[in-house]
């Protein structure tokens, strides 16, 4: 039982801690939003949210993953395992929506940028 309540506390920090870890805008946003006039700059904000949504979509895979251990085997988990669930359906719907979020703001710059 030790055992599974060790792998449970792991999982559940892993998870927690790629949410901490993921900053989508390393860049002043705002600034390089303000400053983008060329076709270059709108292109490098477009890159730059395409790049975000991609790290988004990995976080939804890997939380997928994680549901599906939750869910085969929620045995394991004890009455913890619902929470697990909803915690993971929770950050997938929340990095699909961010996402969504950056590819949109990526068509959008790559309109401007033609």
């Amino acid at each position: 039982m030790k055992i599974k309540l060790l792998i449970t506390l792991i999982l559940t920090l892993a998870s927690l801690n790629g949410c901490e870890g993921t900053n989508p805008h390393p860049m002043d946003m705002s600034e390089a939003v303000q400053n983008a006039n060329s076709k270059a700059d709108h292109e490098a904000l477009a890159e730059h949210y395409e790049g975000a949504a991609a790290e988004m979509q990995a976080k939804v895979d890997e939380h997928k993953k994680l549901l599906t251990q939750y869910q085969a085997k929620s045995y394991l988990y004890g009455r913890q395992a619902q929470d697990f669930k909803a915690h993971c359906e929770a950050l997938i719907n929340a990095y699909e929506k961010a996402a969504e979020a950056n590819l949109s703001m990526a068509t959008m710059h790559r309109t401007l940028s033609h």
